[in-house]
């Protein structure tokens, strides 16, 4: 993926019928889908029948689940290209990102390298273990405005270096971190690679075959239409009869990925819609969805940039969602983030992201299928001048 800063043309041509496929609040702008997706109808209705199913029977329900897991996570590793013996469902990233840290033994004195765009919450799944072990946890700062993230990476590789957790797509900056050109480089410095793929799939063209990641992990519940919470954890054949369980459970005897799938007594009927999810994908055409979403994120950038006057900060071209920066004075921290939010929905009817960084807050848009080019028409007319007022200065 090429990073660039040019302008786009014209909005892309809205998907016919797709904004349909859901039940969105129609009053409100829902620019972002990144970060809790959104469930289509018909997916939804696949769930509600899986649901009513285990209720008439629970007891044979639950005796079948375990394969019929099995059976969708065969189908969900054909949007990945990979071998299902390598591919386990979990709730979330979150989750994923727990079992792989856990199952590498880091030793007293190993490090830990995560960025300062990583997931908040990752990020502390990162300290836990290296508490837990006598390791640190090292962090690498990556500007805001760096053209290439992954100088600032290997700047902070040390021989003490014994992971890394970097994000395909950040979520707070939209930015592509985990390239296999990054990933391949560190497996030379011999550093073990986590990458947290959360906005990958649906969203990104994904062939894990030839990922050089040890281990991967994304969210089916925001690009990928899954019902939440759905996610994958991939591990490389390496590290298979490695991978420590969070929980025991009755499925343990056999190895991943069954030993960390099995929860007993769950809620399993998100993962056995998911394949609904990727048939409706599917039918939408994926390269079609892509393209719009992209386009569309690029698009709503230019306006913010060019209307709001907000900043403009470097893009990975092909990503559904787009960061600009916020005046300094604005979000720089966290007690700030939801008043500017809950002002954004109360006065433009427009849901955003917003993360807290020194210096001016970054502000976050996501182009999914239901939305219109208008939506961010209107937040970038009118976040100028709410960000004037007092209590919102354009600088410090």
């Amino acid at each position: 993926m090429k990073c660039h800063t040019a302008t786009a043309g014209e909005p892309p041509e809205p998907i016919v019928d797709a904004a349909g496929l859901f039940d969105l609040d129609p009053t409100v702008a829902h620019l972002n889908h990144g970060s809790y997706g959104t469930v289509p109808r018909e997916v939804a209705a696949a769930q509600q029948a899986l649901r009513r199913e285990q209720e008439a029977d629970p007891d044979g329900f639950f005796l079948t689940a375990p394969a019929r897991v099995a059976e969708a996570r065969r189908a969900v590793a054909g949007l990945f290209g990979a071998d299902p013996a390598g591919l386990a469902l979990l709730t979330n990233v979150t989750e994923a990102a727990a079992v792989a840290l856990d199952s590498i033994p880091f030793e007293p004195g190993d490090e830990i390298l995560v960025t300062d765009h990583g997931y908040g919450v990752v990020n502390l799944a990162a300290e836990r273990r290296a508490a837990e072990c006598g390791a640190t946890v090292r962090v690498a700062a990556v500007p805001l405005d760096a053209a290439d993230p992954a100088e600032a990476v290997l700047a902070a590789v040390t021989d003490r270096t014994r992971a890394a957790v970097l994000d395909r797509i950040t979520s707070p900056t939209a930015r592509e971190i985990a390239t296999p050109a990054l990933l391949r480089a560190l497996a030379d410095r011999g550093v073990t690679t986590l990458v947290d793929a959360a906005h990958a799939p649906g969203m990104l063209p994904v062939d894990l075959a030839v990922e050089p990641a040890d281990f991967w992990f994304g969210n089916l519940h925001k690009w990928a239409f899954a019902p939440r919470p759905t996610a994958v954890l991939a591990v490389s054949a390496a590290w298979r009869e490695r991978v420590r369980p969070l929980t025991y459970s009755w499925e343990h005897g056999g190895g991943f990925p069954g030993n960390v799938e099995w929860r007993g007594t769950a809620d399993y009927t998100g993962w056995l819609a998911a394949p609904a999810a990727l048939a409706l994908l599917e039918r939408l055409g994926p390269e079609r969805v892509r393209e719009h979403n992209a386009r569309l994120a690029e698009y709503g950038r230019r306006l913010l940039v060019e209307h709001a006057g907000l900043g403009e900060l470097p893009t990975t071209a092909g990503v559904s969602m787009a960061a600009v920066r916020l005046p300094a004075g604005v979000a720089e921290t966290e007690e700030q983030v939801r008043p500017l939010m809950a002002e954004v929905l109360a006065k433009l009817g427009t849901r955003v992201a917003v993360r807290p960084w020194p210096g001016g807050g970054v502000l976050r848009i996501s182009a999914q299928v239901y939305n219109r080019p208008a939506e961010y028409r209107r937040l970038a007319e009118g976040l100028g001048a709410l960000l004037t007022p007092p209590g919102w200065p354009r600088s410090a």
